[in-house]
């Protein structure tokens, strides 16, 4: 049973079976994902999603983390999670835990019963890109939704029960928006107080309109040390509570660990000790 490449799961996902019940994003207008531009959002047939779930257990019986790619399996009916949740349980005795990726207008488009019923059922993540907090980055970015609109699906998950994981893209607003990035993002994280929040850093690939607008000069990516200054300035306006924060994916150029807000401090001093230290372009990578 091959998978439809891409395919793509968050980097805390590494030792989860990945079970792929829908192929490609359900949004997919966004201006600066790569991940699934050549792929058509498809709902694989109750049919063909009882196949690949068997076909999972032949190498995963004893799996105790399921993730459901592709993007946005939220997009499904609730009547179709709820049976998939039932399904997967019943079939993986160790399983404990059930995540995806749920969009902000997959989210919204879920009443506050239907939220809750799948917590019930054993939904147990969901990983919300919020990307920016910034309405002039999302807008520009066509995420499809507003700061409002993305406190909104980030509060409704967490109102029902269901822990939340966001993601920020340190650099997405450019040269231009970049102060205006950090300050709203964190004003649209506080405004949902995530378990957990995950920073990456923007990569630009040659297949997404991004990089169209970065060849004619519409946008300018930042430099290393601006991506600092700008994570400094995110991490100093947030107001958060127990939530497991990490800066580490490869695209990052330093690595930062800890919960906030109670280690708001120590990755603050830790920021300031690179700023002091006089880099190389080509050292960036290193730390």
């Amino acid at each position: 049973m091959s998978y439809s490449a891409p395919l793509y799961r968050p980097p805390s996902e590494a030792d989860s079976l990945i079970l792929q019940l829908t192929h490609g994003c359900s949004h997919n207008q966004c201006v600066f994902c790569y991940m699934y531009k050549n792929k058509p959002y498809r709902v694989k047939t109750w049919q063909e999603m009882q196949a690949h779930i068997a076909w999972g257990k032949t190498i995963g019986i004893d799996a105790k983390r399921i993730f459901l790619a592709d993007g946005n399996v939220l997009a499904l009916s609730t009547e179709t999670l709820l049976s998939l949740l039932q399904t997967l349980y019943q079939e993986f005795p160790q399983l404990e835990r059930v995540s995806l990726y749920g969009g902000p207008r997959d989210i919204l488009a879920k009443r506050p019963a239907e939220l809750y019923a799948l917590s019930a059922a054993g939904l147990k993540l969901v990983y919300l890109g919020v990307e920016s907090g910034s309405a002039r980055v999302l807008a520009r970015m066509k995420k499809g939704v507003n700061p409002a609109e993305m406190i909104e699906a980030g509060g409704r998950v967490r109102e029902a029960g269901i822990p939340l994981s966001c993601m920020l893209i340190s650099g997405l607003g450019g040269s231009e928006l970049w102060q205006e990035h950090a300050l709203e993002s964190a004003r649209v994280i506080n405004g949902i107080n995530p378990e957990y929040l995950a920073l990456l850093t923007l990569l630009v690939e040659a297949n997404t309109p991004l990089y169209q607008k970065v060849n004619s000069g519409e946008f300018s990516l930042l430099a290393p040390e601006k991506i600092l200054a700008e994570t400094y300035l995110l991490l100093d306006s947030l107001t958060l509570s127990a939530c497991t924060f990490r800066s580490n994916h490869p695209s990052n150029y330093f690595s930062l660990a800890g919960v906030l807000n109670r280690d708001k401090g120590l990755l603050l001093r830790q920021i300031r000790q690179v700023q002091a230290e006089d880099l190389r372009p080509e050292d960036w990578r290193a730390l």
